[in-house]
C-alpha cells in the first residue's frame, strides 16, 4: 500500500486522538465516586433493612401495648363493679362478701401485675421508637451523601463527554483527509493491536512494540521510497517513519 508522507503524518495525528479517547472512557470508567456510590448503595440497603426491623419492632410492641392496657382497663372495671356491688350493700351473705372482697384484692393484684407489664411494654417500644429515629437519620445521611457522589460523578461525566465530543470532531475533520484504504487498514490494526494501529519509527525503535529494528529491516526501511506504508514486522502495525526515525 501506498500513501503520501503527510497522510502518514497524519495517521499519526489520528492515533494520537484515538489514544486519548481511550484515556478518557477509562478515565469514565475509573471515576472514585463508582466505588464510592456502590459502597453508600450497600451501607443504604442495609440501613434500611435495619430500618424496616425496627419499625416492625415498633409496630408489633404498639400491638402489644394496646392489648396490655386493654387486659388493665377489662380488669379495672371488673373491680369496680365489685366495689360497687360491695359499696351498695346489696350483698349481705357474710360468704359473699368475703368472696367479693379476696376477688377485690386478687383483681388489685392482678391489675398490678398487668400495669408492670404494660411499662415493660412502653420500656420496648421506646427503645424501638429511638431505633426508628437514629436508623432514620442514618438513612437519610447515606442517601445524601449518594446524592452528592452522584452530583460529583454527573460533573465529572459532563466535562469527559464534552471533551470526548471535541477530540471526536477533532479525529473526524483529520481522518476525512486521510486515504480511505489508509484509514480502514488502521482501524483495522488498531482493533487487533490494542488500540493501537500506527506507531512512530523514533530512533531506530518501533513506538508501537518499543523493539528496536534489526538492521535488515532498517536497511529496507531505508530503501522504501517515501510513500510506500511500512509495517512493523515485529508487531505488524504500520510504522510511519519521520525526521526522527534514525534512518
Amino acid at each position: 500500500m501506498n500513501a503520501a508522507p503527510a497522510d502518514q503524518i497524519r495517521l499519526l495525528d489520528v492515533q494520537d486522538l484515538d489514544v486519548r479517547l481511550q484515556q478518557l472512557a477509562h478515565r469514565r470508567r475509573s471515576l472514585p465516586e463508582h466505588a464510592e456510590i456502590a459502597t453508600l448503595t450497600k451501607d443504604l440497603t442495609q440501613l434500611r433493612d435495619l430500618l424496616v426491623a425496627a419499625q416492625t419492632q415498633d409496630s408489633d410492641t404498639a400491638r402489644e401495648q394496646t392489648k396490655a392496657e386493654q387486659d388493665v382497663d377489662q380488669v379495672r372495671q371488673r373491680a369496680a363493679r365489685d366495689q360497687q356491688r360491695l359499696d351498695s350493700g346489696a350483698v349481705t351473705s357474710p360468704k359473699d362478701l368475703a368472696n367479693l372482697q379476696h376477688e377485690i384484692v386478687s383483681l388489685a393484684k392482678r391489675q398490678g401485675d398487668l400495669e408492670d407489664v404494660v411499662l415493660e411494654v412502653m420500656e420496648r417500644r421506646e427503645a424501638a421508637q429511638e431505633r426508628v429515629t437514629e436508623l432514620t437519620e442514618r438513612v437519610g445521611s447515606a442517601q445524601a451523601k449518594i446524592d452528592d457522589a452522584s452530583g460529583r460523578r454527573d460533573a465529572a461525566f459532563e466535562e469527559i463527554d464534552r471533551e470526548v465530543a471535541s477530540v471526536t470532531k477533532e479525529r473526524e475533520v483529520i481522518a476525512a483527509s486521510i486515504p480511505a484504504d489508509l484509514l480502514k487498514l488502521y482501524d483495522k490494526l488498531r482493533e487487533q493491536q490494542g488500540g493501537i494501529g500506527a506507531a512512530k519509527l523514533y530512533a531506530r525503535t518501533c513506538q508501537g512494540c518499543r523493539q528496536e529494528l534489526a538492521i535488515t529491516e532498517l536497511n529496507e526501511i531505508r530503501a522504501a521510497a517515501p510513500d510506500t506504508v511500512i509495517r512493523c514486522e515485529n508487531c505488524r502495525r504500520i510504522l510511519v517513519r519521520t525526521a526522527e526515525s534514525g534512518l
